[in-house]
């Protein structure tokens, strides 16, 4: 295996700081979100219960566990230990491995189904490429990627979150170029759909959803 990037190193470290409080803030976020629930159901019919579905950037197996409620035979995979560990205390049912979505420890074609949940959104654009090129290797043909992100131009920098000593670029994409990135990679994008901000979410602003086929 190679030497994680520098902005892997810290986004581990980033999410290593915050996990408790991150899971204490958002654990019921897709209670009030029926939209993105919506297309998770979407994304798990064209998957199909039969075959192996990867949470990409788990965090501590929110949507993993929704996943899997679905139907879907879906393992999480994170860089955090600390968020890995909270995954497995709410979720024991579950798998959850520690690895990078830029170096998938999965054999060819091994996926019929990948999930990229806000989990791409600090990856640079310039390798961006790569992440979804490793993603596309290890999807079966015809197998399927839903992928989410905050819909804009600018990062959010994070300081301090909580009080703890870390910082973070989340990065802000329009859905367009994101779509055309996936078309250049191999994929074909079935649907692209902008949710704007509501009142019941935690969102401020628009969130982009592609679904896409290998």
């Amino acid at each position: 295996m190679t030497a994680d990037p520098a902005f892997v190193t810290t986004t581990r470290t980033f999410y290593d700081a915050i996990a408790e409080d991150y899971h204490a803030r958002f654990r019921t976020v897709l209670d009030d979100a029926p939209l993105d629930r919506a297309l998770m159901g979407a994304f798990a019919e064209l998957v199909g219960p039969e075959g192996q579905v990867a949470d990409l950037g788990c965090g501590p197996g929110l949507v993993t566990a929704h996943l899997a409620s679905l139907g879907l035979r879906v393992f999480g995979l994170d860089l955090s230990s600390s968020m890995l560990a909270i995954a497995r205390r709410e979720n024991p049912g579950l798998r959850f491995e520690q690895g990078s979505m830029l170096e998938l420890d999965l054999p060819d074609g091994a996926l019929a189904g990948a999930v990229s949940w806000y989990s791409s959104i600090h990856t640079p654009w310039e390798r961006l490429p790569d992440l979804f090129g490793e993603v596309r290797r290890v999807l079966a043909p015809g197998g399927h990627l839903l992928l989410g992100f905050q819909v804009g131009d600018e990062p959010n920098h994070h300081n301090r979150p909580w009080g703890h000593p870390v910082a973070l670029d989340f990065e802000r994409r329009r859905p367009e170029p994101m779509a055309e990135l996936l078309e250049q990679v191999g994929f074909t994008v079935l649907s692209r759909t902008v949710r704007f901000t509501e009142e019941t979410t935690l969102a401020q602003v628009p969130q982009a959803f592609l679904i896409a086929r290998r």
